[in-house]
């Protein structure tokens, strides 16, 4: 009769626990968790909330800025230690381009924790990398690519070109014709590509776009993901294009 041998498991490596970053989402978001895990460094974890939110209109976009304080507030019951509002639109429809940065602000003083958002986490990163002269491509339609046109220009940029999948399924739109639509607004005088959309996948293309282009490229998860951490003078753990690039050198 043959013994059966017992072995006991390995036991998990153990690994510190050191930050808790919290994400704010539309309720159809189904993108920017999942990139957002996939930049994450070791010992940070993710907490994500959610506001409601099934279509793109202008007066559905104009109110979920006002639900940010009461769905951080649930995050910063995890004590989590910064927190991000993941809807670039409803950062740039506000008739004041700078009410979102000001609505965070609130918020953080309110709660005791950072709080951003994706907008003007953007206009950050292009500052950052000294690009004024931006080239857009977003899944919107066409409404709400002139909204983030205003806004952009109100922040000091200028658009050298704008296009758009005319379409709010924005999740279904695959990383590689967001590379193509990318590649097509590419001008001469372009200084900077920004691909706007939490809900639009994006890592995949940064780096084959810059090495097209030789332009860096900022997305809205990297460039929210790359204002988080530098709000926690956390150093960049690795990830794509110029921007967290630029991140790992300076804490070098």
């Amino acid at each position: 009769m043959t013994s059966r041998m017992h072995t006991t498991p390995e036991p998990f490596a153990s690994a510190e626990w050191h930050t808790r970053l919290g994400l704010v989402v539309p309720s159809w978001n189904t993108v920017m968790e999942y990139e957002f895990q996939r930049l994450l460094p070791s010992g940070t974890s993710l907490h994500a909330s959610r506001i409601a939110h099934t279509c793109d209109s202008e007066p559905a976009l104009l109110h979920m800025l006002g639900e940010l304080e009461p769905a951080a507030a649930l995050l910063a019951h995890a004590r989590v230690d910064a927190i991000c509002f993941g809807c670039t639109a409803s950062g740039f429809v506000q008739p004041d381009v700078r009410l979102d940065a000001r609505t965070a602000d609130a918020v953080s003083r309110s709660l005791g924790v950072p709080v951003i958002t994706t907008s003007d986490s953007v206009c950050s990163a292009l500052e950052h990398l000294g690009a004024r002269r931006i080239a857009v491509a977003s899944p919107y339609e066409p409404w709400l690519n002139e909204h983030l046109r205003r806004y952009l220009e109100g922040r000091g940029f200028t658009l050298t070109s704008i296009a758009g999948f005319g379409t709010q399924e924005h999740a279904k739109c695959s990383p590689q014709e967001t590379l193509a639509l990318a590649l097509g607004v590419v001008r001469p005088d372009t200084e900077a590509i920004f691909l706007s959309c939490a809900n639009l996948r994006t890592l995949e293309i940064i780096e084959p776009l810059e090495r097209a282009t030789g332009l860096p490229v900022v997305t809205s998860t990297q460039a929210s993901f790359w204002r988080l951490l530098s709000r926690l003078g956390r150093p960049a753990p690795g990830g794509p294009g110029r921007l967290l690039e630029s991140m790992r050198r300076e804490s070098a």
